[in-house]
Order: C-alpha cells, then structure tokens, then sequence
C-alpha cells in the first residue's frame, strides 16, 4: 500500500513540475501565437482519440454499435444548437433504446 502513495506522490510532483516549466522558462512574456493555437486544439483533439477509441473497443476490433449512435446523436444534437444537458439527454436516450433494441 506505501508503494502506491509514493508512485502517486511521485506523479503528483511529475505533474507540477511538467507544468511549472512553462511559466518558469516564458516568464511575463506572453504565449506565441502558433503554440496557442497548438494548445487550443490539444483538448478537442485528446477528448477525439478517447471518445474514439472508447468506440472501437480494444484493438479497434469490436465497435459497440449503442455507444456509436450515442456519441452520433449527442454530435447532432450539440451542431443544431441545443444546450448541452439536451444534447447529454438526447444521448443517453438513443443509447438507452439502442442496448435495449440491439
């Protein structure tokens, strides 16, 4: 059990100094305008991969066909303007009726 706490003490420290290294080397200067962009698209792009290989399953071999038209619908819903507690209810409705269905 201490061997977990010191590989999450460990982390944790990893972690903070991954990200004090950024303000540390730039300082007051502000971020170029390339890097913010790069930074921006990081989060969409990480949330991408999960979702996508969430999907697919391991080794992109079994892609669950419910989740898919989950994910599908949520899409949908989210480009025509709904909120998002819409967009989440719309969902988990499709995904709901789908397992029940499939």
């Amino acid at each position: 059990m201490l061997t977990i706490w010191i590989c999450v003490a460990l982390t944790a420290l990893a972690s903070f100094a991954i990200k004090a290294t950024g303000p540390a080397i730039l300082g007051h200067r502000p971020l170029p305008s390339r890097a913010r962009g790069v930074i921006a698209l990081l989060a969409p792009a990480l949330l991408a991969g999960l979702v996508i290989s969430d999907i697919l399953g391991s080794h992109w071999s079994s892609a669950n066909a419910p989740l898919t038209l989950g994910v599908l619908t949520a899409a949908t819903a989210r480009t025509t303007g709904l909120p998002t507690p819409a967009c989440i209810a719309a969902a988990v409705i499709v995904t709901a009726v789908a397992r029940a269905t499939l």
